[in-house]
């Protein structure tokens, strides 16, 4: 697997949204459910409806089974992941049994691939500079999760990884290089 980058600034993030916007709704909330989960992209793509719909409402979390640690794991679905289900849901009449990120073509999902040229082609259309593939949205969750003060170990948890120094390196941040991060409980 080729290296990828994290998207580490702001602006190029809600420009991609906004390409991504005007190209298809299905789209946007696969690259909104990356960029505030963290979930890999194989994980993304085996969504269905009933992962995070109740019958009701949108879930809080959405549970995979970890292969590695064979424990379930929980991850979280914020204001803007839910904002996008709920423009997606109003869009198209599914069923439980339906693929999240379902192709147009074939009651599947869409494919790695696919995903990967959804985000490739978004990013190359905002002008980012850097490799980008499905990965990117995984590292962008990190990235930005560490910068507003998640702790490290937290982050290390949601990857797997053994040890702080790895998710630091995975995550494109220098070692010894001076971040300002907010911690901000906003009493």
């Amino acid at each position: 697997m080729e290296y990828v980058d994290p998207i580490k600034d702001i602006k190029s993030i809600n420009k991609i949204k906004e390409i991504l916007r005007q190209q298809s709704q299905r789209d946007l909330l696969l690259f909104v459910l990356g960029i505030n989960t963290g979930i890999r992209v194989s994980d993304l793509l085996s969504l269905k409806i009933s992962d995070v719909w109740d019958g009701n409402q949108i879930k809080e979390f959405i549970y995979f089974n970890d292969l590695n640690s064979n424990e379930n794991k929980a991850f979280y679905l914020n204001n803007s992941v839910k904002r996008e289900l709920k423009k997606y849901f109003a869009q198209y009449d599914f069923t439980d049994c339906d693929y999240l990120f379902k192709s147009k073509k074939i009651n599947q999902p869409i494919t790695r691939q696919q995903a990967y040229r959804i985000i490739n082609n978004a990013a190359k259309e905002a002008g980012i500079q850097g490799k980008i593939g499905t990965h990117t949205l995984r590292k962008t969750f990190g990235y930005h999760a560490y910068r507003k003060g998640i702790a490290i170990s937290i982050i290390m948890s949601i990857y797997n990884h053994h040890s702080s120094a790895e998710t630091l390196r995975y995550l494109g941040i220098e070692k010894g290089g001076k971040q300002l991060i907010k911690v901000d409980v906003n009493l």
